[in-house]
């Protein structure tokens, strides 16, 4: 792929994150009238963003448009019809998960939600969904509080258990994601249920029932289908985390069989190429994957690539223009109805260009928000011992080994870290652990010692 086509996708990309899709009404002398324009405007209902390129040509995207007619169809007989409306938010939902096309989508979807409460102001969907829209912009505080309110109105529904799992996992409240994914599975065993379950096993070191769970996710799944497929790649990912390359392999496959230019897929498939150091192939499936659906975690992976690979022209010139990207979406997005927090995203974009003054600012932003989340502590924990503040390092280090992970990029990291501040004995052990989970650790971790 030429570097102008990276970055036309990349563009894609942050317009998608980013950018505001929706352009705010002229202001009105008179407060009344202001206020029943905007209840106008949440209350219509927008068009679906047409797909293009592969994913125009599934044979679903014919279906969702015919629904989505059906269902606008109704409401202008109706238009107090509720659940039509929620029908489409669900349809417009998917459809961010499966284009990407998030810039277009959470503006309106938002809009919409904020439209069924005005007609409905305990409606439950909709308040639970607007909860799932705050996760995805990584309002996390915003999210969890949503979802209180959504568990309020019904408690005994298992979804909204969901979000509050994901959202207790993202601020750090652990020993709460599982009393909720307890309940989540108590309420409605389901792929989501199992899927989280699998992922909280992850984070407090059980491979083997995390493995577990996500193989019953799969099985609840309905083969082809996006979030079928996304447990495929997700017990895919499982895999390849503990070392079982073949069998990462044969489920990304088997997910691209079933459901073509699955990007997700495609992924899986370049970081099994990366273990196995044949980087060209590698960065075939990674450019695939960009072709269909351009993600800044697939851009910011290619650039990887080019760096093991030893192309460090190409790879610093994809990391500079991820960074120049994301900076200006950032501002962009600042009047935007779905702002989203990129904190993460640019704390490792500028960690991937090596500018660590910059990485270190965002990546400490990222961790005032969620102070014992251990990805965070990780992120500010590996920058700090690049940069050489062995204090900090460890510091973070102590929080990011709270659950016992079993995750070998972590625990080596941790090693360097521990063996820096002199706790020998310590850096060993982890060293070993890592080791035995898989000889497959990130090159640019073990190639870090300082």
């Amino acid at each position: 792929m030429k570097k102008n086509n990276i970055i036309q996708q990349l563009l894609l990309f942050i317009t998608v994150i980013y950018c505001t899709a929706v352009i705010n009404s002229s202001c009105k002398s008179n407060a009344a009238s202001s206020q029943e324009s905007e209840m106008t405007n949440s209350l219509a209902i927008p068009a679906l963003y047409e797909r293009t390129g592969e994913l125009a040509k599934a044979a679903e995207w014919v279906k969702t448009k015919e629904k989505v007619d059906e269902l606008k169809q109704k409401i202008a007989t109706n238009p107090n019809d509720t659940k039509s409306r929620l029908q489409i938010v669900t349809i417009f939902m998917t459809e961010v998960r499966i284009t990407g096309q998030s810039a277009y989508y959470y503006p309106l979807i938002l809009k919409m939600l904020d439209g069924i409460l005005s007609l409905d102001p305990k409606n439950f969907e909709a308040t639970v969904y607007k909860s799932s829209v705050m996760m995805s912009l990584h309002q996390f505080a915003e999210a969890k509080e949503i979802a209180e309110k959504a568990k309020a109105l019904n408690p005994d529904n298992a979804y909204v258990y969901g979000m509050l799992v994901d959202a207790n996992v993202e601020l750090g409240n652990y020993q709460e994601a599982i009393a909720m994914s307890d309940k989540m599975q108590s309420i409605k065993p389901s792929l989501e249920a199992y899927s989280r379950a699998s992922y909280l096993r992850e984070i407090f070191g059980d491979y083997p029932g995390a493995i577990q769970a996500m193989k019953l996710a799969v099985a609840a799944g309905v083969p082809g289908s996006e979030s079928g497929e996304w447990s495929r790649v997700a017990l895919g990912d499982l895999y390849l985390n503990t070392g079982h390359l073949d069998s990462a392999q044969m489920l990304y496959e088997t997910a691209l069989q079933v459901r073509p230019n699955f990007p997700n897929a495609e992924i899986g498939l370049a970081k099994v190429e990366r273990a196995r150091k044949n980087y060209d192939a590698a960065i075939k499936h990674t450019e695939n994957a960009i072709r269909i659906v351009s993600e800044a975690p697939y851009v910011s992976l290619l650039g990887e690539l080019y760096q093991l690979k030893g192309d460090k022209n190409k790879a610093d010139e994809i990391s500079n223009d991820v960074i120049k990207l994301l900076e200006k979406g950032e501002k962009e997005q600042q009047t935007s109805i779905a702002k989203h927090n990129g904190n993460r995203e640019l704390a490792n974009a500028y960690l991937n260009a090596n500018k660590l003054d910059k990485a270190m600012e965002y990546a400490q932003n990222d961790l005032k928000i969620r102070p014992t989340n251990i990805d965070a502590n990780e992120l500010v924990a590996w920058i700090a011992y690049l940069k050489g503040d062995y204090e900090l390092a460890k510091k973070c280090a102590d929080q990011m080994l709270t659950t016992n992970t079993m995750n070998a990029n972590t625990l080596s990291k941790a090693a360097l870290i521990y063996k820096k501040t002199g706790d020998l004995v310590k850096s060993d052990a982890l060293d070993a652990k890592a080791k035995s989970v898989t000889k497959y650790v990130d090159e640019r971790i073990v190639t870090a010692v300082i």
